[in-house]
C-alpha cells in the first residue's frame, strides 16, 4: 500500500497500463522527477508513441517479462484500477517483493505533499481542472497539476510547476478519490454514475461525505450550495467547520468563451471559485478564461467534411450527451446536428437505457455503434440494438452499425455545410472522428 512506499529510495518505477490518460500523465511526472520510467499496455496508441519520444520503455504487450526487461529491476510498480488483480505483471512483481500500488494511491504519494486542490465530480471536472489550470498560469503561480485529458494549448496531460499548489482531477470510481487530502475540494455535481459500482445515488452521495472527512482543517469545499443533491455533502463540510463557498455566485453569463453550452458556464464558475478561495484575482480568472481553449475528446473540432462541421466528444453519460448537444444547438442553431454514438460499458447501458434514449433523441440523427465493453461481461444482454429500436419509437432518422467503417461509408456521403457531427463515447469511438476527417 502507498503508506510503505517512501518515495525518496524509489529509482525505477513501472505502470502497467501506461497508456490510459491518468497514467500516462504520472509516468510524466516521475519522468520529471528524473526517475527511471516504464511501462506496458495491450497496444501501442499516440500517448505511448508521446512517452516513447519523451524517455519511457515501452512494452506493447503485457507478459511478467517486463518486470525483468530492463537495466534495472522497479521499486515501484503502479497499476490501473480497471486492471485484474490476476494480471501477469501484478503477479511477478509480488512474487519480487516489489511494491505495488494503484494510480490513485500513487497520486496521493506525490500530489498530498502540495497545497493540493481537487476536482471531483460526476460530469465537468476535466474542464474545470483544465480551466483551473490556466487561471493559476495567468496568476503567475506555476501549478503542479494532472488532468484527465490533454490540454489543447500544451497537448499533454501533466503540468511540472514550480509553485506550492498541484491541482488534480479527482475521480469517485471505487472511493478512489479518497487517497487525496485537499486543501480545496472542488464538486462540480454529483449524480448516479459508476453503476458498476455505486447501486444508488446515497451511495454516491456517502462516497462524497467520506471525501470532504478528508480536506484538511480549515480548507474549502466549492460546490453550488442550491443543488439538493449536494446536501448531504453540504452537511459533512459546514459539520467540520470548513469553508463552503458557492460557485453560482461567480456565475457569469456574459463571460466570454470559446467552448458552448450552460454546461461550461458552470464550469468556469467553479473554477473562478476555487481560484478566488486561493487568493488568485477575479481579473485574472477572467482574462485565463477568456482565452481557454479546452481539452482533448472535449467538444474538440476535429475538422470539416463536405463543408460539416465534425467534433469528437467523450460524453459517455446521459447527462453529458444532454449538455453537449445543447451546447452545439447554442454554437449551431441552423445547422442538422448527428450524433454517432457508442456507449461505454453494459452496466452504464443498462440502468441509464431511457435517459440514454431521451438524450440521444434530441439530435437530428443518430448513428449508434456496438456497446464497448471497456472492463465488463454483458451480464444483462443489453445491445446497442436495442437503443437503436426504442429511439425509432419516437425519431425517424436513427440506425444501429456494427463497425467504424460502416457509419462513415454511410454517412460521409450525406453531409454538407447544413451539417454538424458529434462522434461521442469514453471508448474508442474516437477512432470515427478521425476516419472521417483523414
Amino acid at each position: 500500500m502507498s503508506t510503505q512506499v517512501q518515495l525518496d529510495t524509489v529509482r525505477h518505477v513501472h505502470f502497467i497500463g501506461v497508456g490510459g490518460i491518468g497514467m500516462s500523465a504520472l509516468a510524466r511526472l516521475f519522468l520529471c522527477d528524473g526517475r527511471i520510467v516504464s511501462g506496458s499496455d495491450r497496444a501501442s496508441s499516440s500517448i505511448t508513441d508521446a512517452l516513447i519520444q519523451e524517455g519511457v520503455t515501452f512494452y506493447a504487450s503485457q507478459t511478467p517479462l517486463n518486470i525483468q526487461a530492463g537495466e534495472t529491476i522497479p521499486d515501484l510498480v503502479v497499476y490501473t484500477e480497471a486492471m485484474s488483480q490476476d494480471h501477469p505483471e501484478l503477479i511477478e512483481a509480488r512474487h519480487r517483493g516489489i511494491p505495488t500500488i494503484n494510480y490513485f494511491e500513487a497520486l496521493g504519494l506525490v500530489a498530498n505533499q502540495y497545497r493540493l486542490i481537487a476536482v471531483a465530480g460526476s460530469h465537468g471536472k476535466t474542464t474545470t481542472t483544465a480551466m483551473l489550470i490556466d487561471i493559476f498560469e495567468q496568476a503567475g503561480l506555476e501549478p503542479n497539476a494532472i488532468v484527465g485529458s490533454l490540454r489543447a494549448t500544451t497537448k499533454s496531460n501533466y503540468r511540472k510547476g514550480k509553485g506550492s499548489h498541484f491541482i488534480v482531477e479527482a475521480c469517485e470510481y471505487r472511493r478512489d478519490f479518497l487517497s487525496l487530502t485537499p486543501d480545496v475540494l472542488v464538486i462540480t455535481n454529483i449524480e448516479l454514475e459508476h453503476v458498476d459500482y455505486y447501486k444508488t445515488l446515497e451511495d454516491v452521495q456517502n462516497a462524497f461525505c467520506e471525501f470532504v472527512s478528508q480536506v484538511r482543517e480549515g480548507g474549502t469545499v466549492v460546490l453550488n450550495l442550491a443543488d439538493q443533491t449536494l446536501q448531504p455533502i453540504i452537511d459533512a463540510a459546514r459539520e467540520r467547520n470548513l469553508q463552503v463557498v458557492d460557485y453560482c455566485r461567480s456565475f457569469d453569463p456574459l463571460l466570454p468563451l470559446k467552448i458552448p453550452g450552460i454546461h461550461n458556464r458552470l464550469n468556469a464558475a467553479a473554477a473562478i471559485a476555487a481560484s478566488l478561495a486561493c487568493g488568485v484575482s477575479l481579473e485574472d480568472a477572467h482574462e485565463a478564461l477568456g482565452t481557454f481553449a479546452g481539452t482533448w475528446r472535449r467538444f474538440e473540432y476535429k475538422g470539416e467534411v463536405n463543408g460539416a462541421k465534425i467534433y469528437d466528444d467523450y460524453g459517455h453519460h446521459p447527462t453529458e450527451i444532454e449538455a453537449t448537444i445543447r451546447g452545439a444547438r447554442e454554437l449551431y442553431p441552423d445547422r442538422k446536428l448527428t450524433v454517432i454514438f457508442q456507449a461505454h460499458t453494459y452496466t452504464r447501458t443498462d440502468a441509464l437505457f431511457n435517459e440514454f434514449v431521451d438524450a440521444l433523441s434530441l439530435a437530428d440523427r443518430i448513428c449508434v455503434l456496438p456497446i464497448y465493453a471497456a472492463r465488463e461481461e454483458n451480464v444483462s444482454g443489453i445491445t446497442h440494438g436495442a437503443l437503436v429500436q426504442k429511439i425509432s419509437e419516437g425519431h425517424a432518422q436513427v440506425c444501429a452499425y456494427e463497425t467504424f467503417e460502416e457509419v462513415v461509408s454511410a454517412l460521409k456521403p450525406l453531409l454538407s455545410s447544413e451539417d454538424v457531427v458529434l462522434v461521442m463515447g469514453a471508448g474508442d469511438v474516437t477512432e470515427v472522428a478521425r476516419i472521417l476527417t483523414t
